[in-house]
């Protein structure tokens, strides 16, 4: 049977979950933007995370993200919890592993939902548990030769 659509043009609201990744390359806004385009969204929420070069006072030379297996399953749980606690009608979320350079871009977010308010409030929420939940680890290295790890994002 054919998926129903509320309006024509539009995606079946059923599979509002466009596209999860965890990349080895760099990462585009344009392809996450894409990917929560919907007819019925009023409103849409994008975070970019970016590498800065100081963390805590001291300056960053470099850093890399390293992942568990099990985190583009995790990646996916989370996502699965926002569209069910908020009227989401596309969601998106991308997050890059390996060596990045200051500026580069290491993650994007985006949620389109009917109205802004709910657009926000559900892409922070997205973030925010990506950030918390998903097994992705930040190894930061100092211009003083120091280093740490830290954990999920």
């Amino acid at each position: 049977m054919a998926p129903m659509y509320d309006h024509p043009g539009e995606r079946a609201a059923a599979d509002p979950i466009r596209l999860l990744a965890i990349r080895d390359t760099p990462l585009s806004l344009d392809e996450v933007f894409r990917a929560v385009g919907d007819d019925a969204a009023g409103g849409t929420a994008l975070f970019v995370g970016t590498v800065r070069n100081h963390d805590g006072g001291a300056d960053v030379d470099a850093l890399g993200y390293s992942r568990h297996p099990t985190a583009e399953a995790e990646l996916r749980r989370v996502a699965e919890k926002v569209v069910a606690d908020h009227p989401v009608r596309a969601l998106a979320a991308v997050h890059r592993v390996g060596d990045l350079a200051v500026g580069d871009l290491a993650v994007v977010v985006a949620v389109s939902c009917p109205h802004r308010a709910e657009a926000f409030e559900a892409c922070r929420k997205l973030i925010d548990d990506l950030k918390h939940e998903v097994p992705i680890w930040k190894h930061q290295r100092f211009s003083d030769g120091t280093e740490e790890w830290v954990g999920a994002c």
